[in-house]
């Protein structure tokens, strides 16, 4: 994450989750995360827009497609590390594959029900300012 009043970018990563909600000083309302930047001490946050999440389905492949929306009060995503947590449905058999790990970018399992190996390979990303 980025300042947006100072330019100072976090030392670590920041994961942020749909489930959290912090609130904002002062009962403003509430943040998927709330961070004080070190730099120069303001309070930003930025909020994971729920109604804007979107599947990333198998006529998406090698295609940019939004898939979330952010609303940035002063944090700028600047970069992405998939984690655990993602899912996956197989095209044809519609077998399900649940806690998808995408912290080195591939996954690969195999399919039974379609007797063939499915995978998810060298995923990608970028921000696009609204």
């Amino acid at each position: 994450m980025k300042c947006g009043n100072c330019g100072e970018i976090s030392e670590k990563w920041q994961y942020i989750r749909l489930m959290d909600s912090v609130a904002l000083k002062g009962g403003r309302g509430s943040a998927s995360m709330v961070q004080k930047c070190k730099l120069c001490a303001r309070e930003n946050s930025i909020e994971i827009l729920s109604s804007t999440i979107k599947s990333y389905n198998a006529e998406d492949n090698e295609k940019f497609k939004t898939i979330v929306e952010f609303e940035c009060r002063g944090l700028e995503p600047i970069d992405f590390q998939p984690q655990a947590g993602f899912a996956a449905e197989g095209v044809e058999s519609g077998t399900v594959f649940s806690d998808i790990n995408l912290q080195e970018k591939d996954w690969t399992d195999y399919d039974e029900k379609a007797q063939e190996s499915v995978g998810i390979f060298e995923v990608t990303h970028q921000f696009v300012k609204c």
